[in-house]
């Protein structure tokens, strides 16, 4: 069964002294501004496309690690993913870090580091982004 997911935006104006807001169709948790100068100034209360992108890549990652953990018979207690992801104008989106904290009980460094990798490269986001490079950085909490 396939799901598909929605959102929409309604831009006014030209890129840079426009703005627009981006709405969560499918959830409906909300609309949200955007803007060029949020994208090249973070901050304001705007969000930006890299946000939504490290938003939803932080949480698929999440997810898709829990998932190869849970399939190796060691279920994690917690997963913490942060994604950021790195637009430079006039280039596009460089790079994308992953950096993920887990507490694991009864795996080993060696497990947990194949793990996290393999939850890298199957993650329906990391997917894809195939095109941009992807790194990781896993931790094992204690």
């Amino acid at each position: 069964m396939s799901v598909t997911s929605s959102a929409n935006t309604v831009w006014t104006g030209d890129l840079f002294s426009g703005s627009g807001r981006t709405t969560f169709d499918t959830s409906g948790l909300g609309t949200f501004d955007v803007s060029w100068k949020a994208r090249t100034e973070p901050g304001a209360g705007t969000t930006t496309p890299e946000e939504l992108l490290a938003a939803a890549h932080a949480s698929c990652y999440s997810m898709a690690f829990s998932n190869e953990l849970a399939s190796n018979d060691t279920p994690p207690e917690t997963v913490n993913t942060s994604a950021e992801v790195t637009f430079v104008p006039g280039t596009g989106i460089t790079g994308i870090a992953l950096t993920v904290s887990a507490t694991v009980p009864g795996i080993s460094e060696d497990d947990f580091q194949r793990i996290a990798n393999a939850a890298k490269e199957g993650c329906p986001v990391s997917g894809a982004l195939k095109a941009t490079p992807i790194t990781l950085t896993a931790t094992l909490s204690s």
